[in-house]
């Protein structure tokens, strides 16, 4: 099996696991609008209100709107009050009844594994004996990170740490900890995937690699982007195209997570449209439809409480291909939240473009009608 095909597999079921189109874009973040809303197309609501310090209290006593610093904070609170277990139990609940922090759930579950570590003096078998699927893993994430930070022998101890079983989600942790250990250089967490004997737990790590790249623990000074102004200048998908081919789809797939922080999408709704025409710079390198259904999963990914709105930000693509692959993205995301059986039919009955709708049921495995 070729290593493309590896790579792309791979990305859509691990979508964490884990996105215009002149030839130089400005990165650097936008200004910030009014936190009123906007309206979005489809009559959805664009810009998300901005949470507020003075937003009431519900009856619990928690915020009305959660942010990520009082959602965070109060994961934190419980789990030294309590264990990991009872903390990931309520994020869960959380982001079950506010999807909207998905967004932000991820590096908040990485920050309970880090501390989780910490808590058990490295005892690693500890850490990972609480459930720890919530937002997708990122606590299991956030423990491997730690511990390979902590190991005087990282390049050995990556191949430990997930044996026997050797799962997705705790190579892909490895993938994010080999940015620690490499101090964000690129090519020296790439020496370091490449520890692994297959192709497939190679480009499992870089994932967890490159999403750690584009998307880091923003509270983490020592884990920001280390993405040069004039390089991305020159090539706006930089570094992907100058990737080994093994490396460069998850590369691709990641890639939008940064052009759309750095385009501040909760409050310029239209970014998403606007990053899908950015892909575009990926075509000579093979990388537009990688990048595209990148796109489509970090778009689901903070809209997840607004299906039909993501879809229709995937409907704005001129080439069905890439409308395609960014559906793709959109089930790939989707089904990794919602882990049971009928998730990818929920998404796809609520999606009301014919075509779009379509390709999520092809993307999802069912078949082409609802009925």
């Amino acid at each position: 099996m070729q290593p493309r095909f590896f790579a792309i597999l791979t990305a859509l079921l691990l979508g964490v696991l884990g996105l215009g189109s002149v030839a130089v874009t400005d990165w650097s973040p936008a200004a910030a609008t009014s936190p009123a809303a906007t309206t979005a197309p489809g009559g959805g609501a664009g810009a998300r209100p901005a949470a507020v310090g003075g937003a009431s209290a519900t009856p619990t006593g928690d915020p009305a709107v959660w942010t990520r610093s009082t959602l965070r904070n109060k994961m934190m609170a419980e789990m030294d009050a309590t264990d990991p277990g009872v903390a990931l139990a309520d994020l869960d609940k959380i982001t079950k009844e506010k999807p909207y922090t998905v967004r932000f759930c991820h590096p908040i579950a990485h920050e309970l594994g880090h501390a989780a570590v910490k808590r058990y003096h490295e005892d690693f078998q500890k850490v990972i004996s609480f459930p720890h699927e919530t937002c997708a893993a990122g606590y299991l994430h956030g423990a491997v990170e730690e511990m390979l930070n902590a190991s005087t022998q990282p390049e050995v101890d990556l191949l430990k740490l997930c044996a026997p079983q050797n799962t997705g989600p705790c190579i892909h942790g490895v993938g994010h900890g080999t940015m620690f250990v490499a101090k964000q250089d690129v090519a020296k967490a790439r020496d370091l995937c490449n520890k692994f004997t297959s192709d497939q737990n190679r480009i499992r790590c870089s994932e967890g690699l490159f999403m750690q790249l584009f998307g880091p623990d923003e509270e983490d000074e020592q884990a920001k982007a280390n993405l040069p102004a004039d390089k991305l200048a020159q090539d706006p998908l930089y570094p992907c195209k100058d990737q080994p081919s093994l490396f460069q789809s998850a590369c691709f797939f990641y890639a939008p997570t940064f052009y759309l922080s750095s385009h501040d999408y909760p409050n310029h709704p239209e970014v998403y449209a606007e990053a899908l025409k950015w892909c575009l710079n990926g075509k000579a390198g093979g990388g537009a439809a990688d990048c595209s259904r990148g796109v489509g999963s970090r778009t689901m990914k903070y809209n997840l409480d607004r299906e039909d709105w993501a879809a229709q930000q995937c409907a704005t693509a001129a080439d069905g291909w890439q409308r395609k692959a960014c559906a793709e993205g959109l089930v790939s995301y989707y089904t990794v939240n919602y882990t049971d059986g009928g998730a990818a039919g929920r998404l796809c009955a609520k999606i009301t473009n014919k075509e779009m709708q379509g390709y999520c049921r092809s993307a999802g495995g069912l078949s082409r009608s609802l009925d």
